[in-house]
Formats: structure tokens, C-alpha cells, sequence
């Protein structure tokens, strides 16, 4: 399973989210939902993903 960790993208060692499964886009919302179904809603744009590393970077 590959989960990750949703980070700002203009500090870049604050976390947003911790094991994220899934990332929803509604114009300049960015939703993400963890591993237990959590969900949290940010206003911005998805900056960075890379899955295989398990890094996600919203710029909110």
C-alpha cells in the first residue's frame, strides 16, 4: 500500500496530513483523505506528488 504524507509547500516541514490515501481536486480545493477515512479540505493548489516517495505538496 503506498500512503503518503501531504506536506505546505511553503514550509516545508509542516504536515498537513499523515497517511493519505486519497486526493480530491475541486477547482481550488484540495481534499485529502487518510488511511481511517479522515478528510481535511484545503484551499490551494496541488504543487508536488510523487507516490513512490510518498510526498504530496499543497501550496495553501
Amino acid at each position: 500500500m503506498c500512503l503518503s504524507t501531504a506536506f505546505r509547500d511553503s514550509k516545508p516541514d509542516e504536515v498537513l496530513m499523515e497517511d493519505v490515501s486519497k486526493i480530491d481536486i475541486d477547482g481550488e480545493n484540495v481534499t485529502l483523505t487518510d488511511l481511517m477515512g479522515e478528510k481535511k479540505t484545503f484551499k490551494g493548489r496541488l504543487t508536488f506528488a510523487d507516490l513512490t516517495g510518498a510526498v504530496i505538496r499543497i501550496d495553501c
